[in-house]
């Protein structure tokens, strides 16, 4: 969106964008201390259900398609999410 709305920002963005993502695990720790209890923190989730391996393997199709369907300019962005995704439900690779 800087590239059309302001060229000549998009450098200052761009290292504003990615400082930010390196500061999020020294940012977020405090934070969540102080917006959750001791209590509510010690609390383990429980799954409710398993997931089949044919639900894990359709999922990332299903989502793509969905995707490319309504927002075409993130397909790009989101088929390699879904591939990664794919490929290790699939078993091609362990991570």
């Amino acid at each position: 969106l800087s590239g059309k709305l302001a060229p000549e920002l998009l450098g200052a963005i761009a290292v504003a964008a990615y400082s930010y993502m390196a500061l999020v695990p020294l940012i977020q720790p405090p934070i969540m201390k102080a917006l959750t209890s001791e209590t509510e923190r010690k609390i383990r989730m429980v799954q409710l259900r398993t997931v089949s391996k044919r639900e894990k393997i359709l999922f990332p199709v299903v989502l793509l398609m969905l995707v490319a369907l309504l927002l075409p300019d993130a397909a790009p962005l989101l088929g390699m999410f879904c591939f990664g995704n794919l490929m290790r439900e699939s078993g091609v690779v362990e991570r």
